[in-house]
């Protein structure tokens, strides 16, 4: 069996109503549309929302607030979590990512200081906090801003 034989089971399918063949054929004259209205109109209709009139529901609730469209997607990482990696290795967002640390490299990855660290790393991101700066340091490590 190949996809290019498959079709559906031959009562599955129902054959469309053919519309608008005469009067003798019960579809015939208004084409089951109705004999006025904006419905029964080619081109009629209402667009998704409309309520026929009434002040529709998208603008009776009320809107606050805004979305940045400048924001930075930038993923934080604490130095407790650093802990994974050996003694002497180089981290970048890379690593953080294949290690399950943060799931994006997105806009960068800044490493902040809660938790402690036990091991010499040299860590390279985007941004730092300055106490991470110092734990980093106290602990041997170095960093490096991408």
């Amino acid at each position: 069996m190949k996809l290019d034989n498959l079709s559906p089971a031959p009562k599955s399918v129902k054959k469309s109503k053919r519309v608008g063949r005469g009067c003798s054929s019960g579809h015939g004259f208004t084409s089951c549309r109705g004999s006025k209205g904006q419905n029964s109109r080619s081109g009629g209709g209402v667009r998704r929302g409309f309520e026929g009139g009434q002040m529709p529901l998208y603008r009776r609730i009320p809107k606050r607030g805004f979305t940045n469209i400048f924001k930075k997607d930038i993923n934080i990482v604490n130095l407790e979590k650093l802990n994974v990696f050996k003694d002497g290795d180089v981290i970048t967002p890379q690593k953080l990512m294949e290690e399950g640390i943060i799931k994006k490299v997105g806009d960068g990855v800044k490493i902040l200081a809660k938790g402690k660290i036990n091991k010499k790393l040299t860590i390279r991101a985007n941004r730092f906090s300055r106490k991470a700066i110092e734990e980093i340091k106290l602990a041997g490590g170095k960093i490096e801003v991408i």
